[in-house]
């Protein structure tokens, strides 16, 4: 009897050590992503690509080489608001504003001799985007995610200047405005700070389509020929810093923690 007692105190004592050891052992808190509506503010910085240029009056030319056709990176600043259906899949409306991003250009024209042009003027856009995002897993609260999105965009070129170099010519066009099919594909990795907030860093690639300026007319105001500028074939890659507020999940944080 006396030995099954002290057997029963040493089993038992052993299961209390066992017990305190695994309270010693770090303990996750699972992430749980709540579903529900939310909104996101994003500022980020452009890094702008143009396809080509073209005139009609590169028509009556042997040919034309554009030598640049650079943009300046711009700011850009967007708001929307979208919905979480699981801890995987999310979609959301988005509208940003890209600043005005000057534009410097220079091309060889041959018609048969060879002349040369020098082009500056601003760029900006609005952008609409609907967007459907793919969460890849959440791990010690960070969430690597990518997406893709279209809409529309508005591309505005405004002060546009034409410098004819061998003749010192000067002409202008008047701003102008174009609505185009837009496109967009991201990816990035989110942070969640609580089970509401979450903050993003993404890239983004996204196509605006085309641009268009007045008619370029002389400094005096004469023109023989409508001839607008076009920009073809906008494009950017963008990195961004957004913020996503959940407006109806439960309010608690996500922090490793250890017992003990």
């Amino acid at each position: 009897m006396v030995r099954v007692k002290i057997a029963a105190l040493a089993t038992a004592a052993a299961m209390m050590t066992t017990l305190a050891d695994a309270a010693d052992m770090p303990v996750p808190i699972i992430d749980e992503v709540a579903s529900g509506w939310y909104l996101r503010g994003d500022i980020g910085m452009s890094n702008q690509r143009l396809g080509s240029m073209f005139n009609v009056l590169y028509n009556n030319a042997t040919s034309v080489v554009n030598v640049q056709k650079d943009f300046d990176s711009a700011p850009t600043f967007g708001l929307g608001f979208g919905y979480q259906f699981n801890d995987w899949l999310r979609v959301d409306l988005t509208g940003e504003y890209r600043g005005k991003a000057n534009f410097h250009g220079f091309d060889i024209v041959y018609s048969p001799g060879a002349g040369s042009d020098e082009y500056r003027a601003s760029k900006s856009e609005w952008l609409v985007l609907a967007n459907i995002y793919a969460d890849l897993g959440t791990w010690y609260s960070f969430t690597p995610f990518i997406g893709a999105g279209i809409g529309t965009a508005n591309v505005t070129i405004s002060n546009f200047m034409d410098i004819n170099t061998p003749t010192l010519g000067v002409a202008y066009a008047d701003t102008a405005s174009k609505w185009n099919f837009a496109w967009a594909l991201h990816a990035g990795i989110a942070y969640q700070v609580n089970s509401r907030l979450s903050l993003e860093f993404a890239y983004r690639y996204v196509s605006l389509g085309n641009g268009i300026t007045g008619d370029i007319v002389t400094f005096n105001g004469v023109n023989a020929v409508y001839n607008p500028m076009e920009f073809n074939n906008i494009t950017s890659h963008d990195l961004k810093f957004g913020v996503r507020w959940l407006l109806d999940g439960p309010m608690h944080g996500y922090p490793l923690m250890s017992k003990g």
